[in-house]
């Protein structure tokens, strides 16, 4: 679902960036090592953008355990000022309100200015093909396009007087 969001931003004429939380050193993420030259830059390029995009899978009713990780470093105001659109995608759809009840939360306590609503995926919404790639339905198409649409909206009005490209930081 993140890649859809970021290619319909690309398309949309506004430069995004990729931060891969899976690729930062386990070793100092763990251990909160905040003189870690790679957490320094994760934590520089989340500070420079106007709207980020989270994306978690949620397994056993809770978000990705490394996403929390990655957030328990950044500073209290960590998200200050800035959009948030989370995505996520599980295997039912009783596993939706952890977004509400555990992520939003989170978002919150770092200060963010604005956590637009949710797009959650079951496994039975998205599919894989070696031809095609990642296949959304297309009522969570529909949400995702609607999702983006509202990030742009948001981004206009918070800031009007800003350039119209912003800067979107796409965690995962």
């Amino acid at each position: 679902m993140l890649n859809h969001v970021g290619i319909k931003l690309n398309g949309l004429g506004q430069r995004t960036s990729s931060l891969h939380v899976r690729d930062l050193p386990a070793q100092a993420l763990m251990h909160a090592d905040f003189s870690d030259p790679e957490l320094s830059a994760a934590k520089s390029l989340l500070a420079k953008a106007d709207a980020v995009v989270i994306a978690t899978p949620i397994y056993k009713a809770a978000y990705s355990g490394l996403l929390k990780s990655f957030l328990d470093i950044l500073p209290q105001d960590g998200l200050a000022g800035k959009l948030v659109l989370p995505l996520a995608t599980g295997g039912s759809q009783s596993h939706m309100l952890a977004l509400d009840y555990g992520l939003r939360p989170v978002l919150a306590s770092l200060s963010a200015r604005h956590i637009l609503p949710s797009i959650y995926a079951t496994d039975a919404q998205v599919s894989w093909s070696e031809l095609q790639g990642l296949q959304l339905d297309t009522a969570i198409q529909q949400r995702v396009e609607d999702g983006v649409q509202l990030l742009l909206d948001s981004l206009s009005i918070l800031r009007p007087s800003v350039r119209t490209e912003a800067e979107l930081v796409l965690p995962c």
